[in-house]
């Protein structure tokens, strides 16, 4: 996410690094080879080799790549083995770029770490922290390149290694990013767009390694892509019927945008998904209701899409409709849409008043938030009711369930917002992973910002 420039780079190996013993980069070695097909001949040479460069060496190393290892907390249990693999590369590192000098000054080392051979360098930094990938990448070419096509995040997903961080934006064109793990804000590259996009209505998806922000510019509707990748915005994507006001959620690297309203103000009952890697939007059947301001999720390997304002009134949607990915079918499911206010779903409301349904899935539950209440409730599927879990932070304030976020977080539901107040606000992360009894939150974070949360999105790779 970072640049790695914007860390410090020593340019030597910290004492207590040289005093560690060789049984961590073993240990990290074995972990991995526990879990990988029969090594082969020249491969365990190739680690024996590794381990062997290791053992007494006390020496002072002059080499850059071991910027790796001063930006890995390793006060914190949750990444000690983040440290350990990425203590392992950089020596490892190391080593080879002196017997590459040795033997040719003119090398550029753009080969992955030689001595644990292409699959071993790979495993140790697919569990490294995305957080370390700037840096990991001024390693050399190889490396570089693999960070930057977004390789090493394909093979992440595929072994279910996931780290998730929260995206959201509190200022119309400033965003900030949230990371879980290691309790750190970080700011985004300001969008540069013009005033007709910053100050319309605009909706945000992360999908795949790419967050996108949906507006409207001066003739047309537009998308913002932010890559992790590059750390810089694009635009210029195109869907196959531009709309706004949609419902939408993300499954890996796919995402579904269904309903809204089209450039005229038509409300639509059509629906299309985006593929992050191939970057292609595919029309999918239409839904059997038209809406807007509608809520979207993924549930059970199947996309959700509840509530919302039909077309040619002004009442709340009360049923709610499933995709099946693998049929390319839609399911109505009467009443599926959470009571607000304690009390029977309210038809009447007028379409600007009330935000979408505040709804978040959590190891395939359903959860949704009523602002008004400030509770939490939970849906029953076998019986399509909902039932009250207990409250929502007190602190989480918002104007008819505007400026408000409600999301999952891996096994956990994290609430965004913030007292407010003259002049200016805090913004609160909140936490609770759901269980038996009423919610607990934790606050996660905190610090003085705009407290109105215009979007607000979380990318899982």
């Amino acid at each position: 996410m970072l640049e790695a420039s914007s860390y410090p780079v020593p340019r030597e190996l910290p004492a207590s690094c040289e005093e560690e013993n060789t049984w961590i980069y073993n240990a990290c070695c074995a972990v991995e080879l526990s879990n990988k097909r029969p090594v082969e001949d020249g491969e365990d040479v190739a680690s024996r080799k590794a381990a062997k460069v290791l053992e007494g060496h006390e020496r002072q190393e002059k080499m850059e790549a071991l910027h790796v290892h001063s930006i890995v907390h390793t006060d914190q249990p949750d990444n000690q083995y983040q440290a350990d693999c990425l203590h392992a590369l950089s020596i490892a590192q190391t080593n080879q770029l002196e017997n590459h000098h040795q033997v040719d000054n003119q090398s550029d080392s753009s080969s992955l770490i030689n001595q644990l051979g292409q699959d071993l360098s790979i495993s140790c930094l697919l569990h490294c922290s995305r957080s370390d990938y700037g840096a990991i990448a001024l390693l050399n070419k190889s490396f570089h390149s693999l960070v930057q096509s977004g390789q090493l995040y394909k093979l992440r997903r595929e072994a279910g290694i996931v780290e998730r961080w929260v995206y959201f934006s509190c200022n119309l064109l400033e965003w900030e990013a949230y990371d879980p793990i290691r309790r750190r804000w970080l700011h985004l590259p300001r969008i540069k767009s013009n005033e007709c996009f910053m100050c319309s209505d605009k909706e945000s998806l992360a999908v795949g390694t790419d967050l996108l922000v949906f507006g409207k510019g001066i003739e047309s509707h537009v998308i913002y892509r932010y890559s992790i990748l590059t750390n810089t915005w694009t635009s210029g994507m195109k869907m196959n019927t531009p709309r706004c006001l949609f419902g939408s959620s993300s499954l890996g690297e796919i995402a579904i945008l269904a309903g809204g309203c089209d450039p005229r103000g038509n409300v639509l009952n059509s629906a299309e998904l985006y593929n992050s890697e191939t970057g292609m939007w595919v029309a999918i059947p239409n839904m059997n209701k038209a809406r807007k301001m509608c809520s979207g999720l993924f549930m059970d390997g199947k996309f959700y899409v509840i509530g919302g304002i039909g077309a040619g009134n002004s009442k709340m949607l009360t049923c709610g409709e499933a995709y099946d990915l693998k049929t390319r079918t839609w399911h109505e499911i009467p009443d599926m849409l959470p009571a607000q206010n304690g009390g029977a779903v309210v038809t009447e409301t007028p379409a600007a008043a009330g935000a979408p349904p505040l709804v978040a899935v959590v190891n395939n539950e359903l959860y949704a938030a009523d602002y008004a209440q400030k509770e939490v409730r939970k849906y029953n599927k076998k019986n399509n009711v909902w039932i009250t879990l207990g409250r929502l932070p007190e602190q989480a304030v918002s104007m008819n369930g505007w400026g408000l976020a409600f999301r999952a977080c891996g096994d956990q539901l994290i609430v965004i917002g913030g007292p407010r107040a003259l002049g200016g606000g805090m913004i609160e992360l909140h936490s609770w992973a759901p269980g038996d009894g009423p919610p607990k939150w934790d606050l996660l974070a905190s610090k003085p910002s705009g407290s109105f949360v215009y979007n607000c999105a979380v990318m899982g790779c």
